[in-house]
């Protein structure tokens, strides 16, 4: 019995400390244990003996964690001024660590630390502190930056502002580099007190003032593969092979249904088609997802690769593909006047939008048109006559997708889904790579309508395998946090609004409401801000706790194979069970593997989708850089101790730093989200708008500066107006 109860004691041990390990309560690890209920005692007392020999530690949410109380394991994140914060699994809040803490820690790095204060008064908004004790693994092994040459070594200065210290090259391992050259260094040593870490080049991406080299730094300084490796080329060439009759066989055919793909005029990876029909007063309402899964086996090279990369990254001027393109714009592509195999959700939908059957099979499609959401806009925004009689077999069949998608956003609504309206920004790049024209992307009646139509399919899916009791990917969305929704609650009722609370927790539909009361106010676009910062960040999980955003208790990715792991994942899953083949052996394989499926593409998509922010925040740079001295009008988007953030219509955001603010000396006040004069008490407030002239740009840091200015400065030159205002 001894001897067992240590084999289970180490077996519980390993599985905390494994690298996929993501933090569970006891009840999870029971489950994933398959602990039957009258053992759940005996797997306290392991844990509780663990927790005891300081082997593992329970977190203030209750779920286990490696290290021991008191000392905690987790990952430093650097600030540019000095300080940093670390991310510990299990804990809601990140703790702060101040520069004379962070000791030899960099950027990435996963650190063991003591805590300094425990941040208990969170009324006071006090945080917890720690201190860095060890440094058990090294975060970063290169960085991307700017040679230097010096006479017989250089230094990197890196792009990413977390890393503090340039990196010494010795002119030996330099590669050759010059001043003015964007280069990939190795780091070979970590430096220590009062010396710089040092460094190899082991490549040179480009003059800093080449086409393309800026994107390409970004780029590499997030590890993005560029390239597929020659092997895994040829087995996607191999798999790419026109569908036959045999890979027909057993599908259901609808290659006599009318359907299109609608996608932007520049998208190639075309994934999902729609078709729609009424009769007898119900939407037969088609969705159908190319069947990557048939062309991506699992765990072959192609696979592997897919699942490390985790999702497409679509930089401004070129897309790092998550499958080679002969797959991605070729056979996985629904491109029209093609047979192509599919996985399609059809859905039975009522005049209220209750999808009242639904059937999930495996098809053979051939798409009738390639659409764009200008052309069908056309059609049913502005009733065009060229583009009605260009695509008129097809105008009939839009017109009534424009009405179920009317009726499935109503319903969406009704129950409470919270839409943030926030525009995307789209770079419009000359051949140099320069930014010609920054404007934000439009939404509009066929963009809304494909999203409708993706959420019900989605949505479906999910709630199909939730009832099954199978292993899935979910997409979930937790409540906001209390404190966050408390404080925002506490500042609306200065504008006169009000939010329902309940226990602990508030209801999307509480957010809503209070949108649309703002709606059309002066203080709209800062009471948004604030509602979408008290929200939490949407991630992929084994476990379905629900969409909170979207105010549904089921949500799934379904239709993005081509460029999301996570959909090619569930694609598999779904053919494992529509083919009678989900038997125990495979619960089990998919029970072990998605943990650490759902996490690392949870990663990989913050990763990518830091990377294509850090872009566009480029992109705009280089645009302002010859727009210094112009003035134009904008909305203070963020408040901070050291200035205010405005955003220009067009998405640019700029900071006026209270440096610059000269005719007064402004304090930032928390509790208003407003800077205030001291002498004029003039005040500026979050969603104010107001008047700037660019004064300065910094591609490096990539940022922009303002100053504010007064509206007649938009029209007239300050001297010429000054001088005519003296005659």
């Amino acid at each position: 019995m001894d001897r067992m109860y240590e084999k289970r004691k180490k077996l519980i041990y390993q599985f905390i400390c494994d690298d996929f390990y993501v933090p569970m309560k006891l009840k999870e690890l029971a489950v994933m244990f398959q602990v039957q209920k009258e053992e759940r005692q005996i797997l306290k007392e392991i844990l509780d003996e663990l927790e005891s020999e300081g082997k593992i530690h329970r977190t203030q949410t209750g779920k286990y964690v490696k290290g021991q109380a008191g000392k905690l394991v987790g990952i430093y994140q650097a600030h540019a001024r000095g300080f940093g914060f670390v991310t510990v699994e299990g804990f809601d809040e990140d703790i702060f660590i101040s520069e004379e803490d962070a000791g030899q820690a960099l950027q990435g790095d996963e650190v063991e630390i003591i805590l300094t204060k425990s941040g208990k008064n969170r009324q006071e908004g006090k945080r917890q502190e720690g201190k860095v004790v060890k440094i058990i693994n090294r975060g970063t092994s290169q960085l991307v930056g700017y040679f230097q040459k010096n006479k017989n070594f250089g230094f990197v200065v890196p792009d990413n502002q977390k890393f503090l210290q340039d990196i010494f090259v010795p002119e030996e391992r330099s590669k050759g580099a010059v001043t003015g050259h964007k280069v990939v260094v190795k780091i070979t040593s970590y430096g220590g007190e009062g010396k710089n870490p040092e460094g190899e080049v082991v490549q040179i991406l480009g003059h800093v003032n080449d086409p393309g080299t800026d994107i390409l730094s970004i780029a590499m300084s997030y590890e993005l593969p560029m390239e597929f490796p020659e092997k895994l080329l040829n087995q996607a060439e191999r798999v790419a092979k026109p569908v036959s009759g045999a890979d027909c066989a057993g599908r259901k055919d609808l290659r006599h249904v009318k359907m299109v793909t609608i996608d932007g005029e520049d998208a190639k990876d075309l994934d999902d088609a729609v078709s729609l029909e009424k009769k007898e007063g119900f939407y037969f309402l088609g969705v159908h997802i190319a069947d990557v899964t048939n062309y991506v086996q699992e765990n072959s090279a192609l696979d592997r690769e897919a699942k490390k990369r985790g999702t497409s990254v679509y930089l401004a001027d070129r897309v790092i593909p998550m499958l080679p393109h002969i797959l991605s714009n070729g056979i996985c592509s629904l491109n029209a006047g093609e047979d192509r195999l599919a996985l399609s959700c059809l859905m039975k939908i009522d005049d209220k939008g209750v999808i009242v059957d639904h059937e999930i099979a495996e098809t053979v499609i051939h798409v009738d048109r390639r659409m764009t959401y200008t052309a069908v806009k056309k059609i049913l925004e502005d009733e065009d006559e060229e583009t009605c009689r260009e695509y008129k077999e097809f105008v009939p069949m839009f017109q009534e997708m424009e009405k179920l998608s009317r009726i499935l956003r109503n319903r969406r609504h009704k129950r409470g889904a919270v839409d943030f309206d926030f525009p995307e920004t789209k770079v419009i790049l000359d051949d140099e790579g320069r930014p010609v024209e920054l404007k934000a992307y439009e939404r509009n009646t066929a963009t809304k309508l494909i999203e409708d139509f993706m959420l019900a399919a989605n949505e479906t899916v999910a709630e199909d395998f939730f009832w099954r009791e199978i292993p899935f990917v979910y997409r979930t969305h937790d409540t906001p946090d209390e404190e966050k929704i408390r404080k925002l609650s506490v500042f609306i009722n200065n504008f006169g609004y009000t939010m329902h609370i309940g226990t602990k927790e508030v209801h999307p539909k509480e957010i809503q409401k209070l949108l649309e009361k703002a709606e059309g106010t002066p203080e709209e676009p800062m009471i948004a801000r604030l509602a979408l910062r008290s929200m939490k960040q949407a991630k992929y999980t084994p476990e379905n706790t629900g969409h909170f955003g979207l105010a549904t208790s089921y949500y799934t990715h379904f239709t993005s194979p081509i460029r999301r792991y996570p959909d090619l994942q569930i694609h598999r899953i779904i053919k494992d069970t529509l083919r009678g083949r989900m038997n125990e052996k495979k619960i089990e394989h998919y029970d072990a593997i998605l943990p650490e499926v759902t996490k690392h593409s949870s990663e990989m998509e913050r990763r990518a989708d830091e990377a294509e922010r850090e872009t566009v925040k480029l992109k705009k740079v280089q645009f302002m850089k010859n727009h210094i001295g112009e003035v134009y009008e904008g909305t203070i988007s963020g408040i901070t101790k050291w200035g205010m953030y405005v955003e220009l219509p067009n998405t640019i955001e700029g900071l006026v730093h209270v440096a610059n603010m000269t005719d007064d000396h402004y304090e930032y006040v928390e509790e208003q989200y407003e800077m205030r004069g001291d002498h004029t008490g003039r005040t500026y407030r979050l969603g104010d708008k107001i008047f700037i002239r660019v004064i300065a740009t910094d591609e490096l840091q990539r940022t922009i500066d303002f100053e504010i200015a007064k509206e007649w400065e938009t029209d007239y030159d300050k001297d010429e107006c000054e001088a005519y205002c003296e005659q």
